[in-house]
């Protein structure tokens, strides 16, 4: 589709590129975008099972395989490129959380169920951690102030807080071993224990000041279901010390530490972090949020499953994330470069994006 102007009549929002970023709280919503998006891609809105299956399993049963041989080979080279295909395939996998949490739950039947039997138990990291809360971080009023439980203003913060964010996630496996195996029995029959565990140490948040409320009614029993299997399985891991020792257990917990990292990495550089806890438009809320688009070679492998257009899932959190890069190219298409704001939420790739923040943090 050729590039082109918006209709006839319609002013595009001019603001784009670092101009806007000055004070985002100021930024009205640009409807023209908001409507071309919807208009322009209601025939791609369809999560399709023939999509998600294949690539969602797939990737599980790569990793598990690649982790496999990390563990057995005796080749060290080989053990290594088992180790690292492990990280990407079983990373892959893991993203897929993110589509669950915004799934409507007549879509794709059976799909939250196996993925969390497949992946989300067995990496400790059920769907319960994020649904009924990511779906806060995209709350018109809740973005990127103190009660979002996935926005820090890390542009705006001291030049250390960039690499403590990520160093800590080394530690996610083990402290979610420890969460399953020793607070989820120790809450049965401490009150307060359990009280705190939901509270503080149940949802994949990053904003420190976030308190998970209880859930309840098919949720709450849901979760609880999902909570008994993972306190099972990681007992399973411990016990698993006594039969086969503890180097497969550490490897694994070394391999799911740095899927951990590579995903703080990507969360990193998924927003600029330049708000400063007020609430947003929209169009504010998506120009704080990054789009990855091609020629980027290997954003496709620091953020898959859609997440390279993390700036247009925020501006359509509904759509399937195979939908996602053709919506870009849609709009790419009917809107000229540099003339509106769509633009400005895309970045070349992840190194000038965490140079970009780790400039502005010196600054303060």
């Amino acid at each position: 589709m050729a590039s082109q102007s918006p209709a006839s009549g319609e002013t595009a929002n001019p603001l784009g590129g670092a101009a806007v970023r000055a004070r985002l709280q100021d930024i009205a919503d640009d409807k023209v975008l908001m409507r071309k998006a919807a208009e322009l891609t209601r025939d791609i809105t369809q999560a399709r099972a023939d999509i998600y299956w294949p690539d969602m399993i797939g990737s599980a049963l790569l990793g598990y395989a690649a982790l496999a041989g990390a563990i057995l080979l005796e080749n060290g080279w080989l053990a290594l490129g088992s180790a690292v295909v492990a990280v990407l395939a079983l990373y892959r996998a893991l993203l897929f959380i993110h589509e669950i949490s915004h799934l409507h739950r007549n879509a794709l039947p059976g799909f939250r169920t196996a993925w969390n039997a497949l992946v989300g138990v067995p990496m400790l990291t059920p769907s319960f951690m994020y649904e009924n809360v990511h779906t806060i971080h995209h709350q018109r009023t809740r973005y990127g102030t103190a009660e979002d439980p996935e926005y820090l203003p890390l542009a705006l913060m001291k030049p250390w807080s960039l690499p403590a964010f990520l160093l800590i996630s080394l530690l996610a496996p083990p402290a979610l071993l420890f969460r399953f195996a020793i607070l989820t029995p120790l809450g049965l029959v401490v009150p307060w224990v359990r009280q705190q565990s939901w509270a503080r140490f149940s949802a994949l948040a990053i904003n420190p000041a976030f308190r998970r409320r209880a859930e309840t009614g098919e949720a709450r029993k849901r979760f609880m279901l999902q909570e008994a299997a993972c306190f099972a399985w990681s007992w399973a891991l411990i016990g698993s010390v006594f039969a086969f020792g503890w180097r497969p257990l550490l490897i694994a917990l070394a391999v799911f530490s740095v899927v951990a990292v590579f995903n703080q990495l990507r969360t990193l550089v998924a927003h600029l972090w330049e708000n400063e806890g007020e609430a947003m438009t929209v169009t504010a809320q998506y120009l704080d949020s990054v789009n990855v688009p091609p020629p980027s070679p290997f954003a496709e492998l620091w953020a898959p499953v859609g997440l390279r257009y993390h700036a247009l899932h925020h501006l359509m959190p509904s759509m399937p994330y195979h939908s996602l890069g053709e919506a870009h190219r849609r709009l790419r298409g009917h809107f000229v470069d540099g003339a509106d704001t769509l633009h400005g939420a895309s970045h070349k790739g992840m190194l000038p994006l965490v140079a970009r923040i780790g400039r502005s943090t010196m600054r303060r």
